[in-house]
């Protein structure tokens, strides 16, 4: 049913009407009941910040719900509720309730992520949770999740991506995401100046308050967030995004022990399916960055694809360090690069590459690494 209605809709647009979503919510906002929202905008991380949040609070004694995209096998694991991914049921029931609140010009204009926004606000609401952690899309200011109140931001590491839609500047992306901020906002550990300047000056012309996650969290904290880090046998940048949730759950007011964060790493990053298989749903520099530190002094074969709109050469040079060679799978999506372009590309810098033989070899070490189309791709053949 709803699997039906979403197939009918476009999953990306060269264009966007950015003032249908809040048309749209202002009309039918009067049917919603919203728990607390923890809003989360940046470039990388905010998947996994926000299932640690949500974990913790739900093991805190709290109901939750997290809304994530995009996904890897199964639509389900946008909406997550208590600990679990939404059942077909509830998105089927939350879909007829919400086709009977739109006219037929919003369910005809309405995108797919704005319209899926809209189902898991609704399904939450009628759940009548106490927090959502409700994670942006591509953008922040525009987004389809910036329409609703929350009580918190957080912003995650903020790079280049998405340039097409957010600006071709750190400047520019951090000001349409930071532009998101309602009444206050946690701010990770950042790779760029800029992302701090701009977060001050809006901070003054928009009226919020600023916390950088460095100065919410004590000494003690840091004292658990390495034990934990060192159960969980976390990488530095999932220890970051760790440390992010526990500034939250702080300014919430939440206590937490070692427990609360346990295995509550979200699926997709830096996940090892296989003794010697890595998946990571990465795909811009600030991802292989990270990926090439924590795997340093070691080879892989890297099973890779990417999209027209990557930094596809950049990303591979950076990666450079621990790829053994590259074997191309095969996407079929319209936003992939060119085979003819991408192999050009590996052949300019000089990367072994052959097309991926769906063979995995015991004695070879592989990383799986691209994008969620690249992960779904390679899990359906895997698994197969």
């Amino acid at each position: 049913m709803l699997e039906d209605f979403l197939n009918n809709k476009p999953l990306f647009y060269n264009e966007i009407d950015y003032t249908r979503m809040p048309r749209v919510w202002q009309r039918i906002k009067k049917y919603f009941k919203l728990p607390k929202i923890i809003h989360l905008i940046g470039t990388n991380g905010k998947g996994t910040t926000g299932r640690f949040l949500a974990t913790a609070l739900l093991r805190e004694g709290h109901s939750v719900g997290h809304y994530t995209s995009p996904h890897i096998l199964e639509f389900n694991e946008r909406i997550w509720i208590n600990g679990h991914n939404a059942t077909n049921e509830q998105l089927d029931t939350t879909h007829l309730k919400l086709l009977e609140l739109l006219n037929q010009e919003e369910l005809n204009s309405l995108s797919y992520f704005e319209y899926t926004t809209l189902l898991a606000m609704l399904l939450y609401s009628e759940a009548k949770l106490e927090y959502v952690v409700l994670e942006a899309g591509l953008g922040g200011e525009h987004d389809a999740t910036a329409v609703f109140e929350n009580v918190l931001t957080l912003l995650t590491p903020v790079d280049l991506d998405h340039e097409s839609f957010l600006g071709d500047t750190i400047e520019a992306i951090a000001t349409t995401k930071v532009k998101a901020v309602q009444k206050a906002t946690i701010v990770a550990k950042q790779k760029h100046k800029e992302v701090y300047d701009v977060v001050s000056a809006l901070s003054k012309s928009k009226d919020f308050l600023v916390y950088n996650v460095q100065k919410c969290v004590s000494s003690e904290d840091i004292v658990m967030l390495n034990a934990i880090a060192q159960d969980e046998i976390l990488p530095h940048y999932l220890y970051d995004n760790m440390m992010l949730s526990l500034a939250a759950l702080k300014y919430l007011g939440i206590g937490y022990k070692k427990e609360t964060f346990a295995k509550a790493r979200l699926f997709g990053r830096l996940s090892k399916i296989a003794d010697n298989i890595l998946l990571d749903v990465g795909h811009n520099k600030l991802a292989a960055q990270a990926i090439v530190k924590v795997l340093a002094g070691k080879k892989y074969v890297l099973i890779y694809n990417t999209y027209k709109d990557k930094a596809y050469k950049e990303i591979l040079e950076i990666l450079r360090p621990i790829i053994k060679r590259v074997e191309v799978i095969k996407v079929e999506d319209m936003r992939i690069e060119s085979e003819e372009k991408l192999m050009a590309a590996l052949k300019e810098l000089a990367l072994e590459h052959v097309a991926f033989n769906h063979s995995i070899q015991s004695e070879e070490e592989y990383l799986v690494f691209g994008s969620f189309s690249v992960a779904e791709r390679f899990l359906k053949e895997y698994n197969g």
